[in-house]
């Protein structure tokens, strides 16, 4: 999946479907840096991260906003 594509939703309800979260790996191919770095941008907060249980996931709209900001210098 890659940025910006969005999955159906699952019950089939109307309304906005929702972009299925990104591993790290993921995030880190669309960005085109490594696992460790979007790690250390998570760590210090400049890309925001889904925690549930033992699981960490990037939501595409972070990531495009994280990209945006990266675009006006305000990312690092």
């Amino acid at each position: 999946m890659c940025l910006g594509e969005t999955a159906p939703a699952a019950d089939g309800a109307s309304g906005d479907p929702v972009a299925p979260l990104l591993t790290y790996m993921q995030a880190a191919k669309v960005l085109g840096v490594t696992e460790r770095t979007i790690w250390a941008l998570v760590n210090r907060g400049s890309l925001l991260a889904v925690r549930f249980g033992r699981s960490v996931r990037i939501d595409p709209v972070d990531l495009r906003a994280f990209i945006d900001r990266a675009k006006r210098g305000g990312a690092a």
